[in-house]
């Protein structure tokens, strides 16, 4: 399909429930807002080098949505605060004739923050008119972007609107800014890329059965990373985009939760008892899917068919960069979780060994909630939950 084609019909899922921490009176509320308010005035968006970008708002939210309590919150922050920076002065402001100017350098982190909050003046502070001026307007809407970074502007968008809060928007934005990278040029024209379909399937699982085997893909590394995902585009864009192209879109709600759950899988049976950890870029694909499950009910309909597609753009590159590891349906439909339920998942999360690592937390949140949007499916998403808390050692 990829976008150049006619976009299909409006995914019809309800919200999430959304917190408005700005607001209650309630503690642990409270807590979180200042907390996320703190690192916003203390801590830049992108630390160690300008590397690696800020995401404590990622687990304090996900914490706090877990049920965390204030203690907690505060003890999070505490620890990850540690490796963070102090904000430095950019070269020069931004402004709205040369913004477009300097974005994808991170060395004007704070001038785009600075600008967009100029621009939450000047929009009466309303944050969402906000980002549909910078999200979905002009010739190369900033939407395009969010899935640059790692997906970490897309995941930072999805708690704006989870937990109603304008700091967290403005982050967003900013982090779209300064992580804008060659991806874009796919999203935004895909005239210019017009690869055709090879051999169309409505089943993203089939899409990367069939990438696994791709002679194609290799001998391109023994080992892993993000840092390869620019280079492969380099050296394999056609067939890449030949795959993207492939995803067939017949009913977008139904494939939607198929991407939700392939995620899941990817996560969660491609680790080995001989090499136990589980493969950080892959939490990153469930993460992010996670947050289009925030943004898609309240975006346009025109937009939600593209948004999902930079999703599967970035879930093709990430799958091969991270050398095509291989699905086990099984492990999930036959694993036993030995009475235990959502109850118990939910206090390992937030008060076990882990408790304090950002992608295991998010990713024990995104099962919950598929399993409270798409029902229990004979105890599906518990499996995946279950197994993931008992075989969870770190991070490759």
């Amino acid at each position: 399909m990829g976008l150049a084609n006619s976009r299909p019909q409006a995914i019809d899922i309800p919200p999430v429930q959304v917190h408005d921490i700005e607001t209650s009176p309630e503690k642990r509320m409270r807590s979180l807002k200042h907390l996320i308010r703190a690192n916003h005035v203390n801590h830049s968006i992108a630390f160690r080098r300008l590397d690696n970008n800020n995401d404590l708002p990622h687990i304090l939210g996900s914490a706090y949505l877990l049920g965390a309590d204030s203690e907690h919150l505060n003890d999070i922050y505490d620890e990850k605060t540690g490796e963070l920076d102090s904000w430095e002065d950019s070269p020069s402001e931004v402004s709205q004739h040369d913004w477009r100017d300097f974005l994808g350098d991170r060395k004007y982190q704070r001038a785009f923050i600075d600008f967009f909050e100029d621009e939450l003046v000047r929009f009466d502070y309303d944050w969402k008119k906000v980002l549909a001026e910078y999200l979905l307007n002009g010739p190369e809407p900033l939407i395009y972007g969010l899935i640059c970074g790692l997906g970490h502007p897309l995941i930072h968008l999805g708690y704006a609107y989870e937990l109603d809060n304008s700091v967290l928007a403005i982050e967003a934005l900013g982090l779209c800014a300064i992580n804008y990278d060659f991806l874009h040029k796919y999203l935004g024209n895909p005239l210019s890329t017009p690869t055709p379909a090879l051999n169309p399937s409505s089943s993203i699982l089939a899409i990367f059965a069939r990438i696994s085997e791709d002679s194609r893909f290799s001998g391109l590394s023994t080992h892993p990373g993000s840092s390869k995902i620019e280079a492969l585009f380099g050296k394999h864009e056609e067939a890449i985009l030949e795959y993207w192209n492939s995803w067939e879109i017949k009913d977008l709600g139904k494939q939607f939760e198929e991407s939700m759950d392939s995620a899941i899988l990817l996560l969660t049976t491609t680790n080995r008892k001989s090499y136990p950890t589980h493969d950080i870029l892959l939490a990153r694909l469930l993460t992010t899917c996670y947050a289009l499950r925030v943004l898609l009910p309240i975006i346009p309909a025109d937009w939600q068919a593209p948004l999902v597609m930079e999703w599967w753009l970035f879930s093709i590159a990430v799958y091969i960069a991270q050398l095509r590891p291989k699905i086990n349906e099984s492990y999930v439909r036959d694993y036993d979780v030995k009475g235990r339920g959502w109850e118990w998942v939910t206090d390992t999360a937030i008060k076990g060994q882990y408790s304090k690592d950002m992608q295991y937390v998010t990713a024990i949140r995104a099962m919950r909630e598929a399993n409270t949007l798409w029902g229990e499916k004979n105890g599906w998403y518990l499996k995946a939950a279950v197994k993931l808390a008992d075989d969870f050692a770190g991070w490759a």
